[in-house]
């Protein structure tokens, strides 16, 4: 019983259509303990049983629904849960080229999907380092896991400042209740 708990808790990562665990359930999924010559403990750490389309807190987010998330002066870019719904199943992506130069707010790039098209926008000022080649062969990363594989370009970033007209999460997550009233 334990052992299915914790297939269904890593199941849950490759397709999210699996119902998620209860609290219960992954709690006695992580102390299922194997025996060899020493114990092992499955774990079911929040890699695991993370939603991939809830996003970081520590990320900041644009009105036009672009997130990034800094790290060591390099910026990771993509969309919001919020805009990839409301896009649908993407179909394509249209991204800059490494080395292009981009001031903050500027049109870099498109997603479209079956059912609409969407500009996408620089949060910040700098240059492209890299861009998700991946999907080029698999948009649909954007829809699966917006937060984490479906990011869109990495940038250098010349004006820390702007980080903050930049909203967090909890003004982010006001900003879209003001718009669905």
């Amino acid at each position: 019983m334990a052992m299915r708990a914790a297939l269904r808790c890593l199941s849950a990562n490759f397709s999210p259509r699996l119902p998620q665990l209860s609290s219960a359930a992954q709690v006695s999924a992580t102390r299922l303990l194997w025996r060899s010559d020493s114990q092992r403990t499955l774990s079911t750490a929040s890699a695991l049983s993370t939603d991939l389309t809830q996003p970081d807190r520590s990320l900041k987010l644009t009105d036009k629904h672009e997130w990034v998330k800094v790290e060591g002066g390099i910026g990771t870019v993509g969309i919001s849960n919020y805009a990839q719904e409301a896009l649908g199943d993407v179909v394509y992506c249209g991204l800059p080229e490494v080395g292009q130069r981009l001031e903050q707010m500027e049109e870099f790039g498109a997603l479209e999907s079956v059912k609409a098209a969407s500009e996408l926008y620089s949060p910040l000022t700098g240059e492209v380092t890299e861009i998700n080649t991946e999907l080029a062969e698999n948009p649909g990363l954007v829809n699966k896991a917006c937060y984490a594989e479906g990011w869109l370009i990495k940038m250098t970033i010349e004006k820390p400042e702007e980080l903050d007209s930049l909203m967090d999460q909890a003004a982010y997550d006001t900003f879209i209740k003001s718009l669905e009233e």
